[in-house]
């Protein structure tokens, strides 16, 4: 099941730690080193190759289970040992969830979201329906902001309305982005 992912930048950009120095990032928590963002990627790329099965990740990779074993071993020998980033993708696309891509993003403090359309199916319409459907969502999205303040306070709920609404808001600037690189190619 391919994932289309949709990248939000916080508002608060961490920088990736180098070699001996301190970092931030949600994952890494302030005062992290490498180490422990080496041990946080490997957990994630375990939870990636349990998540499409051992003997499919074989499969998939062509490597061994000896080999995709050392990629999330905690073993102090495999510590700078990864998984290839050619071979997460190919597990990614036949996983559920994109594991190792979510941490990575997390650890730079980027959101991802899942629209759950299928990425190869043809995008329809062009700039001029991708117009009309921006001022669509823009509306909804206003109409949830005017709804949330009424009272002056934005709840948990509204503001999780709101966030779905922003985010429906963006896949139609995406596809609008999408539309104007094929045309401009034409």
């Amino acid at each position: 099941m391919p994932f289309q992912l949709c990248i939000e930048y916080g508002k608060f950009p961490y920088p990736f730690p180098r070699q001996g120095q301190t970092g931030g990032g949600r994952a890494g928590n302030k005062g992290s080193k490498m180490a422990d963002i080496g041990a946080y990627l490997k957990k994630h790329t375990e939870a990636l190759v349990k998540d499409v099965g051992i003997e499919a990740a074989c499969e998939i990779t062509g490597k061994s289970k000896a080999t995709l074993g050392r990629y999330y071993s905690d073993n102090a020998e495999h510590a700078d040992r990864f998984m290839p980033v050619d071979a997460v993708a190919r597990l990614e696309n036949a996983a559920a969830y994109p594991h190792v891509t979510a941490a990575l993003a997390d650890l730079k403090n980027i959101t991802l979201s899942y629209d759950g359309r299928n990425s190869d199916s043809p995008r329809t319409g062009g700039v001029n329906s991708d117009v009309i459907a921006l001022s669509q969502r823009f509306a909804m999205l206003m109409t949830e902001y005017q709804s949330a303040i009424e009272d002056g306070i934005i709840t948990v709920n509204e503001a999780k309305r709101l966030l779905r609404e922003t985010s429906m808001l963006q896949q139609v600037l995406i596809e609008m982005k999408l539309h104007l690189e094929e045309e401009s190619v034409s």
